[in-house]
């Protein structure tokens, strides 16, 4: 039987730096995606596939330009179904739905069984969380509906179906998918040399079982062998006496991942990591701290220079006795300074701004996991957030390498009460809102919240303002989102994604802020204003005067 042809796709900007391409169905989203993942765009660094749409996410806008002048001609390469990787599930069908599917569907339970397991499934797209990948199959077996009350905790392993789909929830989260059983695969496991065992584009077979041999998670990660680095008790760098309210080992985030459920995370506010490394004389990657609203206490082991940027946090460093001089001193911010073999550096509350950034000349030595240090707090990829008394060593001996020069704060940090202007552009998906929406979340002052997290900025209209109203019924299908999207919910109360977002999202990407704004986002302190101006995605870019490379700001 020959392919149905490709329709060429509708396109969509999704900010300056993405692009949303709708297609006709999802084997023409298969196709796309397999081949803008064999043939990148220059400076791709995202292709997220979903069920009706592709997001590819660039890293500056002109290459998204260039993008978009290409893409709708494509013409994907054709594949090959028998070169396919194969993916032998096995399922325990005892699921807590089955009885209900099988109601649903109008078969007997073992007609279901069987209608599952003779399926040509095959992987489509990832999303939701990392190792959850949606499996199709045409024609699809059977559809159900999702249920009428989620689940709030799906145990790892259950194997599911909702709508057309089927999918095996990696770890326990969350979900209102209908459950059929269970299976000891491990679908995510960061020691293989892939991570995801199913994979968009894979063929899957569920094969049914009477027993399973074992029910476990991912094996934890061997622990580093004694010869691998000095002795942990010699090695120079801080130790945490006290981590605040939330204190991560972050860098500039990981890329690439999206299409296996993995959020790029990496510092909320990337301009002022990116600062904190340079004036310790570092290069914009390292890892350093991110925390949250001051708190954080740490203790030099070995003479150590750091830097703090971001929020207007005043520190504070507490001499040992054998110390000549003041008992304390200040710890100037935007400026390197020396904290000596067993000083500690006290962080305040900051008077302006969130996150303080914490950079150390040298580098924070934990682990590459998928080529980051960042901490993901939503997934768990990444070190450990900070606890008392853990460890955060010192890279690299930094040698004779410069020392940055003192520098002044990048932006006017934000404070409760204060306006900040963020701009945006409009869509992909703002033609679900009425005029006087748009009108409305361009002309009207948002408030901050206080359920605002590395997740989202959560905001509220004014008491004298309204919320948004959507212009159609229904619900749109889950697609790729980013950082700076603006997600708006039924409640028509707008959510601006930060750095843990998740990679799709079922609600309405009304418009997405511009990335050299991002890191002001992350600094709004709950109480704050924001005022939302729309731009082109022609119009220049604005100069920070942080970044020195403006291909690292996306």
């Amino acid at each position: 039987m020959s392919r149905p042809a490709f329709r060429a796709p509708t396109l969509r900007w999704a900010g300056p730096t993405a692009l949303l391409l709708e297609c006709a169905n999802l084997g023409d989203v298969m196709r796309l995606h397999a081949h803008v993942t064999a043939h990148p765009f220059q400076g791709q660094r995202e292709a997220i596939a979903a069920a009706e749409t592709v997001l590819l996410v660039f890293r500056t806008r002109g290459e998204a330009l260039d993008a978009s002048r290409e893409v709708i001609g494509i013409v994907p390469d054709d594949h090959v179904a028998d070169e396919a990787r194969t993916v032998t599930v096995d399922v325990l069908y005892d699921g807590e739905d089955l009885a209900d599917v099988a109601e649903l569907t109008g078969m007997s339970v073992d007609a279901v069984i069987a209608a599952h397991t003779s399926a040509d499934w095959f992987g489509a797209f990832g999303g939701f969380a990392p190792g959850f990948t949606y499996c199709a199959a045409d024609p699809a077996p059977f559809e159900v509906p999702r249920r009428t009350s989620p689940r709030t905790a799906v145990p790892a392993g259950s194997v599911a179906v909702a709508g057309e789909f089927s999918a095996v929830y990696p770890r326990v989260s969350p979900g209102g998918w209908q459950l059929l059983g269970r299976t000891d695969a491990v679908l995510w496991d960061l020691e293989r040399a892939e991570p995801a065992l199913i994979r968009p584009g894979d063929r899957v077979r569920y094969r049914a079982v009477r027993e399973l041999a074992t029910l476990t998670a991912a094996p934890a990660p061997a622990p580093a062998r004694a010869d691998d680095a000095a002795p942990a008790a010699d090695r120079p760098g801080l130790t945490v006496v006290e981590p605040g309210m939330q204190s991560l080992i972050q860098d500039l985030a990981r890329h690439g991942w999206g299409d296996l459920g993995v959020t790029p995370s990496g510092a909320a506010d990337r301009t002022a990591a990116r600062q904190a490394n340079r004036i310790v004389g570092n290069t914009s990657g390292e890892a350093v701290i991110e925390t949250l609203l001051g708190g954080l206490t740490l203790t030099a082991r070995g003479t150590q220079v750091l830097a703090l940027t971001g929020a207007e946090a005043r520190g504070a460093i507490t001499a040992v006795p054998a110390n000549l001089g003041p008992a304390t001193r200040p710890a100037p911010v935007g400026v390197p300074f020396a904290l000596l073999d067993g000083e500690t550096l006290t962080l305040e509350e900051p008077a302006a701004g969130l996150r303080t950034y914490v950079g150390l000349r040298g580098g924070i030595d934990v682990p590459l996991v998928l080529g980051s240090r960042a901490t993901d707090v939503m997934s768990g990829i990444g070190p450990k957030p900070l606890a008392a008394g853990t460890r955060v060593d010192r890279r690299l001996d930094p040698g004779h390498a410069l020392v940055g020069d003192p520098e002044p704060p990048v932006r006017v940090t934000p404070t409760a009460g204060s306006v900040t202007e963020l701009r945006i552009v409009l869509g992909p998906r703002d033609d679900w809102f009425d005029a006087a929406s748009i009108d409305r979340l361009t002309t009207q002052e948002w408030l901050v919240t206080a359920e605002s997290n590395r997740i989202g900025v959560r905001l509220a209209a004014p008491e004298d303002g309204a919320p948004l109203v959507r212009s159609r019924e229904g619900e749109l299908a889950s697609e790729g989102v980013f950082t700076g999207s603006l997600q708006v919910p039924p409640s028509g109360q707008p959510v601006l994604f930060l750095a843990d977002h998740p990679v799709t999202g079922g609600y309405p990407v009304i418009a997405v802020v511009a990335p050299e704004d991002l890191g002001a986002a992350a600094q709004l302190p709950p109480g704050a204003r924001v005022r939302l101006t729309p731009i082109s995605v022609t119009d220049p870019a604005p100069v920070d005067p942080a970044v020195t490379d403006p291909a690292e700001e996306a």
